[in-house]
């Protein structure tokens, strides 16, 4: 695909009021896309991108509703013709042991990073299966590849379930000249340790100190403002890989996120060698004639 205004193409972007979403909105109004953005709050997003343009089409919705997401997908489609990039960009961190996460708590994380996208793709499926084109980039984590981190349980668990379904959606969608790519990024600038963004479990247990730690670890950061990654670097990144004639289906973005995902695999080989007898032990014996 051409990025250049010339060519312009429409993206959907989901939760563009801050973070990624919104410095990926920015770049691409600049360059001259068009861009429809969702938010729950459509005054704040249309405070924070401040631009009136033709070229924006800001959307108040509510994507755990279906419906909503629906009537967004016909909107965009109707002022703009078509629909060339969707990003599924809303999330939030939920922080917690998974024995302090209540079943309500863990729920409503994957009603916004599990459910939400999925009501996103199947609104918008229809429109890119009938072009025979399109891209759907769903946003990850590097907490979807690697889950070592304590008090992550219920968030990584969000993560790994877009990583599996970005990867079946990829192979689904393949025949109908629809692209997908899974993104993982590690720690960036954004407001995702703000308490907007981020959630603690409102019941804390006493035991779990190694949980703690890692909530005052990221208080600091959060205070510090010491993620390694730049989100306008990201989103120009991100809009490079799009514009990539065989874009990849995983993503990773920043050194970190690398990192960590040489270490999964590492530890994934590892296990696997040392277990290897184990697991062929278990075929069955031939049938007998």
């Amino acid at each position: 695909m051409d990025t250049h205004a010339h060519n312009p193409q429409v993206w959907f972007i989901t939760g563009a009021s801050k973070g990624f979403g919104l410095e990926l909105v920015k770049q691409l109004l600049a360059q001259g896309h068009q861009v429809a953005a969702t938010s729950r709050d459509v005054k704040e997003l249309r405070a924070a991108v401040g631009s009136e343009s033709s070229s924006f089409l800001p959307l108040a919705v509510e994507l755990t509703a279906e419906a909503r997401v629906g009537e967004a997908i016909t909107a965009t489609v109707r002022q703009f013709g078509r629909l060339d990039v969707v990003v599924n960009n809303a999330g939030y961190g939920q922080l917690g042991s998974l024995e302090e996460v209540t079943d309500a708590e863990a729920r409503e994380n994957f009603d916004i990073n599990v459910f939400a996208t999925l009501n996103v793709i199947r609104q918008a499926m229809p429109q890119l299966r009938q072009q025979q084109r399109g891209h759907i980039v769903n946003f990850s984590s590097i907490a979807g590849i690697q889950g070592g981190f304590p008090g992550w349980g219920v968030y990584c668990a969000t993560k790994f379930a877009v990583e599996g379904l970005s990867e079946a959606l990829a192979a689904e969608v393949a025949p109908f000249g629809v692209k997908v790519t899974v993104v993982a990024p590690g720690y960036f600038r954004t407001n995702f340790l703000q308490s907007g963004s981020l959630k603690l479990a409102a019941d804390k247990l006493p035991a779990y100190q190694v949980v703690r730690d890692n909530e005052a670890y990221h208080e600091q950061v959060r205070e510090a403002n010491s993620q390694l990654g730049d989100p306008a670097k990201g989103a120009a990144a991100l809009i490079r890989m799009v514009a990539a004639p065989n874009p990849p289906v995983h993503l990773l973005l920043g050194a970190d996120a690398y990192g960590l995902a040489e270490a999964k695999i590492r530890s994934l080989q590892a296990d696997m060698v040392t277990w290897q007898a184990l697991s062929h032990a278990t075929a069955a014996e031939p049938a007998h004639a």
